[in-house]
C-alpha cells in the first residue's frame, strides 16, 4: 500500500504492511528491522500504540476515518506508551525523520492507494 500526503503533494510511505487483524496489530513491528525509508506499517482500528521490546525509534501519525492527520508524534523511541486518541482510525508507523522530511502536519490530507 501506498500513502501520499495530499495537503502537502508529497509520499509519506510506498511500501505499506497493513495490520488489519488483532495478531498482525499486537505484533505491529515487534521483531522487525528498523524501518527503511519509504517503509512503514498501517494499523488499522487502533487508537494508541506502544514501542515496548522494539529496537528503534519512530515518526507516528494518527489519522481519522477521512484520512485526515490528527496527531503527530515525531521520534518515539523505544519502550514508551503513545496517547490514546479517540478519533483515530488508522495509525501510521514510519521511519524516523519522515514526518520532518515531508513536512507533515495535524490537519494534512492524506491518501491511501493499494
Amino acid at each position: 500500500m501506498h500513502v501520499f500526503n495530499k495537503t502537502r503533494q508529497i509520499s509519506l510511505i510506498q511500501q505499506a504492511r497493513v495490520a488489519d487483524t488483532f495478531w498482525l496489530r499486537l505484533r505491529g513491528l515487534l521483531g522487525s528491522a528498523p524501518l527503511k525509508k519509504q517503509e512503514g506499517l498501517i494499523l488499522v482500528g487502533e487508537k494508541s500504540i506502544h514501542t515496548w521490546f522494539m529496537g528503534f525509534p519512530i515518526d507516528v501519525l494518527y489519522v481519522d476515518k477521512d484520512f485526515k492527520v490528527i496527531r503527530a508524534d515525531e521520534a518515539m523511541v523505544p519502550y514508551r506508551l503513545g496517547p490514546f486518541i479517540s478519533k483515530s482510525a488508522y495509525i501510521l508507523e514510519m521511519p524516523i525523520g519522515t514526518i520532518t522530511a515531508t513536512q507533515t502536519t495535524v490537519g494534512d490530507q492524506l491518501k491511501f492507494e493499494t
